[in-house]
């Protein structure tokens, strides 16, 4: 059975460890190694995309790196009870055209007995920045 150490229920200190983890994952901005937290069914909201499983997750990923450029993210906890947490982050990339962004928004998760992510829903907000504005640097 996969295991994503820690498991549930959290205490403060496994629940900033996880939200930890999956910010140095995010980071590495690659989609097979970052699908690998989730359930092989997981449920997700992103903004207004409905994703459906890990194999999903992995290409949406993949265009998101893709199109997001010199993407950089930053994850904080909220709040945490047993098998969920609450999360806040921001994120900074650029798009094709060299338009910087900020992006912001709320995470809630919900994970297994394994430790892997069964559903994620995230309201995100963007906004434009100059590139000397950038903070995530």
């Amino acid at each position: 059975m996969e295991q994503k150490l820690p498991l549930p229920p959290f205490t403060m200190e496994t629940a900033l460890e996880k939200v930890q983890l999956a910010e140095n994952a995010w980071n590495t901005k690659d989609p097979e190694k970052v699908c690998l937290a989730y359930t092989i069914d997981t449920e997700w909201r992103n903004r207004t995309d409905f994703i459906n499983g890990r194999e999903e997750v992995k290409a949406f990923l993949k265009r998101k790196w893709e199109k997001e450029l010199d993407y950089k993210l930053k994850k904080e906890l909220w709040g945490f009870r047993e098998n969920r947490m609450a999360v806040r982050f921001e994120y900074e990339w650029h798009n094709a055209e060299g338009q910087w962004f900020r992006s912001y928004g709320n995470e809630m998760w919900e994970f297994d007995e394994n430790g892997l992510m069964r559903k994620r829903f995230a309201s995100i907000n963007d906004l434009e920045i100059r590139e000397e504005d950038r903070k995530l640097i």
